[in-house]
C-alpha cells in the first residue's frame, strides 16, 4: 500500500515567545492527523519558514525526512514542502512559467512576472517495496483578490474585474507550468511510471485552471471514456477528486460553501491501483474575502483546510 496526502497547514510560522504554546498545540494537532493516516508521502503548503517545517517534521518522528521549495516572492507567499518517512532523491525546484506565456501582467502598473509566486517542488519517493514515485507539490495563486495599497476590497467594479483577471491569468500560467513539468516527466524518464501532482490548486475540479492539468482531453474517473484506452493516456493526469464520495469530498469552506480546491492527480500507471480517495473529516472554519479567519483555539482544528488522501495498492 502507498498513501499520498496533501495538506495546506495554514500559516505555520515560527512564533514569537508569547505565542509558543499555541504553536506547539498546532504542531501536535497537525502531527496527530498525519500519524493517524500513516501516509508514505505528504505534500504540505502554508509553511511559513524552514524552522517551522523542521519542527513539524520532528513531531512526525526521527525516520521522517523532508525538503522545502526555495522560491517564494514575499513573506506572504509560503514555501511548499514534501515529507516522507524514507529518503527523498532527485529534488527539483520548479519556478519558471512557460516561456511561451511569460511575461504575465499582474497589476495596473504593468508589472509582469516570469516565475510562479509559489515555487513548486518535485522529488522522487521510494515506497516500502523499493518502487519509485515521482511527485510534485504546488500552491497556485489564490482566488483571494488583493488591490493596490494592500486592500482586500474595492468599490470600483472596473478595478475588481481587472484584478480578478490578473489573479486568474497568474493561476492559469502557474497551472501551465505544472502541466509542462508533468508533460516532460511523462514523455521522458517517467514515461509509463507513477507520477503524482498534488497541492492547493485554489480552484475546483471543473475550473479551467484545474482542467489544464488533465490534458490531453479525454477521460477522467467516472462515465465516458475512462475505461477506453487511447493515445492520450500516456500524458494524461487523473484527478482523484472524481472518485470521492460525500461527505468527505471537500477540503475548504469558502463563504459558507464547501469546495474541493486541494487535489491529487495521478498518471496512468496509478489509476487502476487507487483504492481510497477522500478528505480527512476535520471540522474546519469557513473563510471569507479577507485573509484572516475568525479566532479559534490552537489546534482546533490545526488548519482551515482538510487534508486530501489517496491510497494505492501497488
Amino acid at each position: 500500500m502507498f498513501t499520498v496526502m496533501t495538506w495546506n497547514v495554514e500559516n505555520l510560522f515560527t512564533p514569537k515567545p508569547a505565542d509558543r504554546a499555541a504553536f506547539d498545540a498546532k504542531l501536535d494537532a497537525l502531527a496527530a492527523v498525519v500519524t493517524a493516516e500513516q501516509p508514505d508521502l505528504v505534500g504540505v503548503q502554508g509553511i511559513g519558514d524552514e524552522d517551522a517545517f523542521e519542527q513539524l517534521r520532528g513531531r512526525l518522528g526521527p525516520a521522517w525526512t523532508g525538503v522545502l521549495s526555495t522560491h517564494f516572492e514575499s513573506p506572504h507567499t509560503h514555501p511548499r514542502g514534501l515529507a516522507v518517512p524514507r529518503p527523498l532523491t532527485d529534488v527539483e525546484q520548479v519556478v519558471d512559467l512557460p516561456a511561451a506565456l511569460a511575461p504575465v501582467k499582474v497589476d495596473d502598473d504593468g508589472t509582469t512576472i516570469t516565475r510562479a509566486g509559489h515555487g513548486a517542488l518535485a522529488v522522487t519517493a521510494t515506497t516500502g517495496d523499493s518502487s519509485e514515485v515521482r511527485a510534485i507539490t504546488a500552491h497556485l495563486k489564490s482566488k483571494l483578490l488583493s488591490f493596490p495599497g494592500g486592500r482586500f476590497d474595492t468599490t470600483d467594479e472596473g478595478e475588481r474585474v481587472r484584478c480578478g483577471v490578473y489573479a486568474l491569468n497568474r493561476r492559469a500560467a502557474e497551472a501551465a507550468a505544472l502541466r509542462e513539468w508533468a508533460t516532460a516527466a511523462l514523455a521522458g524518464a517517467w514515461a509509463g511510471r507513477p507520477v503524482v501532482v498534488c497541492g492547493d490548486l485554489n480552484d475546483t475540479l471543473d475550473a479551467a485552471t484545474t482542467q489544464l492539468l488533465y490534458r490531453p482531453p479525454g477521460s477522467q474517473y467516472g462515465p465516458g471514456g475512462y475505461n477506453r484506452p487511447d493515445r492520450g493516456d500516456a500524458q494524461r493526469l487523473w484527478a482523484i477528486g472524481y472518485r470521492m464520495d460525500p461527505p468527505d469530498d471537500w477540503s475548504r469552506i469558502n463563504q459558507g460553501r464547501r469546495e474541493l480546491i486541494d487535489h491529487i492527480l495521478i498518471s496512468h500507471a496509478l489509476t487502476e491501483h487507487l483504492t481510497e480517495a477522500r478528505t480527512v473529516p476535520l471540522e474546519v472554519p469557513s473563510v471569507g474575502v479577507q485573509p484572516q479567519t475568525p479566532a479559534r483555539a490552537a489546534g482546533e482544528p490545526p488548519s482551515d483546510h482538510r487534508p486530501v488522501l489517496a491510497r494505492f495498492d501497488l
